[in-house]
């Protein structure tokens, strides 16, 4: 006999510095396993880290001392005891949240930077679980949506630079990003008007389509927050060995 699934809901929504918190558990958990669970001073590092983040903040020991004990009574996060007794601490997210790992992936993505494109959430996602083309992401946040985790704040019908972010903000906060995104709209960019020539000069050089540059500038800003991550990382592993 199949045991009961548990559908029963236990997320809850998140102020920043949770959000924060909670993104870099999962991100860490994924691009440097070797290193995970966390202590605080490798929490303190990632929430304060320079790429990937949006906003850059400034928090300190106590701080994320503060955030983690209030995710730890909502269900969030554990703790754990690494060696010589120093407290360590990893996230729940695929019980508190019931995602997949590339789910997860997608949902730290958006909890580390708030809303964002789909072809920008594609790229830097990517970098955790493999999302091999924007269909593959379509179908990730169509599952994510489903179990309203995540919420598209593009119009319905726009086929081109679609926003999404996550559903884990206060209700005034989700209020204020809509807002915020119906006032600064993506738009793709157009494409070069080829400037006027004589019949008898050579035709100008074919100018890119709007969907070619808008993946090569995601392409090239996700390698720079890949780069960018990877510095601050040696760094924070420098750090905590003491060298």
């Amino acid at each position: 006999m199949n045991p009961p699934v548990d559908n029963e809901k236990k997320w809850v929504a998140l102020n920043p510095r949770e959000r924060r918190v909670l993104g870099v558990l999962a991100e860490k958990g994924k691009t440097t396993p070797e290193y995970y669970p966390l202590t605080i001073a490798a929490i303190v590092t990632g929430s304060n880290q320079k790429s990937n983040r949006d906003p850059v903040t400034n928090y300190d020991a106590d701080d994320i001392e503060e955030v983690l004990q209030g995710l730890r009574k909502k269900g969030a996060v554990i703790m754990v005891e690494g060696s010589g007794r120093v407290v360590r601490w990893k996230h729940t997210l695929y019980d508190w949240l019931k995602v997949t790992k590339v789910e997860l992936a997608v949902m730290a993505e958006l909890l580390l930077r708030g809303a964002q494109s789909e072809g920008d959430l594609r790229q830097r996602a990517s970098r955790m679980e493999p999302l091999p083309d924007l269909p593959a992401l379509q179908a990730i946040l169509e599952s994510l949506a489903a179990k309203d985790l995540i919420v598209y704040l593009s119009p319905p019908g726009v086929r081109r630079g679609v926003v999404v972010t996550h559903n884990l903000y206060p209700p005034h906060e989700l209020d204020r990003e809509k807002s915020r995104l119906a006032a600064n709209p993506v738009v793709e960019d157009e494409p070069e008007r080829p400037a006027r020539v004589a019949p008898t000069r050579p035709e100008p050089t074919p100018q890119a389509s709007p969907d070619e540059l808008a993946s090569i500038r995601a392409e090239l800003a996700a390698l720079r927050d890949q780069v960018s991550a990877l510095s601050d990382e040696v760094k924070e592993l420098k750090s905590a060995l003491g060298v």
